[in-house]
């Protein structure tokens, strides 16, 4: 039985680099429509489903905002 993989994106350190959406093989990262505390578009999970858990979006996060967790 495959381990399934969620991404948990913490709004507030995320600062909308975009970094993470560039590298996702899956194209599954958007930018929100919303704001944090600062004022900042941040990075959501469009379609978590489709997610292989690669990891790069983590790896490439300079603010460490993206934690994958393997439940």
């Amino acid at each position: 039985m495959k381990k399934k993989i969620s991404i948990s994106i913490d709004k507030e350190k995320c600062k909308g680099c975009m970094f993470c959406v560039e590298v996702c093989p899956k194209k599954i990262l958007i930018r929100s429509t919303e704001v944090n505390e600062k004022g900042l578009q941040f990075v959501v999970v469009e379609d978590p489903d489709n997610c292989t858990g690669c990891g790069l979006c983590a790896l490439m996060c300079p603010d460490c905002a993206i934690e994958l967790i393997k439940e």
